[in-house]
């Protein structure tokens, strides 16, 4: 089992109809609000685990770097990984384990940041940063769907430094937290399920963004393969059933 903690990353907003794809604003306005702009109000909800000797942070956010060409999401209160783990007794240096759901710059853009020299350096220098094979071949060989989502200052350093780690598909990281690959937003992105003393919990990334994501036939326009994005959040939500999983959701 293990302790854990939501850490909240930043905010922004996405457009209303990107998020919902074909799905009516007259129908998914009703679960998410959209301001004037048709925007929506979106977190960045990464995860503090810790327990088994190791201290495990699920996704970093989109960090405090590279922001003003992504400007057109207008990010806003907007924290480090290190800022986030002080208050629970944590420093950089102490986590061992970074699990990526996938590459694309808002889910892994603080795995590095910019010093006061301003010089690129890892955030989390001893942690082993753990990708799935098929979601770091898309981050080296983008398709035009996704080339805009993946930059190279997120994860080139760690692979330099060889802090990556991959892996081929479901598995346990220990005892306690789980790995498993699904397709559809993005190639071989990671669900995490990990066992604490209130019971398991799953943390699924894009494959279900939003807790107004989870009917099955709504799906993002973000997603590069959408029938795929349906398969997987069936399988998904099964899984969660059979699991009686409770859900900590990224966005």
């Amino acid at each position: 089992m293990v302790e854990y903690r939501i850490l909240e990353a930043g905010y922004f907003y996405a457009d209303g109809g990107a998020m919902f794809g074909a799905i009516p604003k007259r129908a998914w306005q009703r679960k998410c609000h959209a301001l004037e702009d048709n925007t929506c109000l979106m977190s960045m909800s990464c995860v503090l685990l810790w327990g088994e000797g190791r201290v495990i942070v699920l996704d970093t956010g989109v960090g405090t770097r590279g922001l003003k060409s992504l400007s057109y999401y207008r990010f806003f209160n907007l924290q480090s990984i290190s800022e986030m783990l002080r208050p629970f007794g944590f420093e950089p240096a102490d986590v061992t384990d970074v699990v990526l759901s996938h590459l694309h710059f808002d889910h892994c853009g603080g795995c590095t940041y910019l010093d006061a020299a301003n010089d690129l350096q890892i955030s989390l220098p001893n942690a082993q940063h753990w990708v799935s094979e098929r979601q770091w071949a898309s981050y080296c060989a983008p398709n035009r769907l996704e080339k805009d989502a993946f930059r190279p200052d997120d994860m080139m350093p760690i692979y330099n430094k060889g802090l990556l780690r991959l892996i081929e598909g479901d598995c346990s990281l220990f005892e306690g937290l789980d790995l498993q690959l699904y397709d559809g937003h993005s190639l071989g992105q990671i669900v995490s399920f990990f066992n604490t003393k209130e019971g398991m919990y799953v943390y699924p990334s894009d494959v279900i963004p939003t807790k107004a994501h989870l009917s099955v036939d709504w799906i993002s326009a973000y997603d590069i393969e959408p029938l795929a994005s349906v398969e997987a959040k069936i399988k998904l939500l099964q899984e969660i059933t059979d699991r009686a999983a409770k859900c900590v959701f990224y966005h």
